[in-house]
């Protein structure tokens, strides 16, 4: 029976139905596993090294739930090795967590819905002066 079909159906009734499907099929973007865990305590040891290239404007975040080296030139030529080794090993433990999230909830072919999902949550939770990509992909300050 289709919800706009129910000509007979109490509102409490319509509202349980809309609100028990809005649930259903839902991910639980904070589910917690040991690797989940270990993806996010990998990354928050990680951050210290990040926050300043983040605030350099160095690095950003892009659109889809990783970061990108933005401004090479912010970065001594002796150091930029060290800093795409950063963010490729930040980058790997976004997508190993995304993945695993997705795999926690039963669900792997949710994974990118909850990449998508984490991206807006990283660029919301960002400090003023990162960068991060707009939905056109243009680097915008915030």
């Amino acid at each position: 029976m289709r919800i706009g079909n129910c000509l007979g159906c109490s509102p409490l009734l319509l509202m349980l139905l809309t609100f028990a499907g809005s649930l259903w099929g839902q991910a639980n973007i904070d589910i917690n596993t040991p690797a989940i865990a270990a993806f996010q305590a990998s990354m928050q040891k990680r951050h210290v090294e990040l926050a300043p290239l983040y605030a350099n404007g160095a690095i950003g975040l892009t659109r889809d739930g990783f970061i990108a080296l933005r401004d090479a030139n912010a970065v001594p030529l002796a150091q930029r090795q060290q800093v795409n080794a950063l963010v490729a090993a930040e980058n790997q433990d976004r997508a190993a967590l995304y993945r695993e999230i997705a795999r926690a909830n039963s669900k792997p072919e949710w994974e990118g819905d909850i990449r998508a999902t984490f991206a807006q949550r990283w660029i919301d939770k960002a400090q003023g002066g990162w960068y991060y990509q707009n939905n056109a992909g243009a680097w915008t300050r915030k």
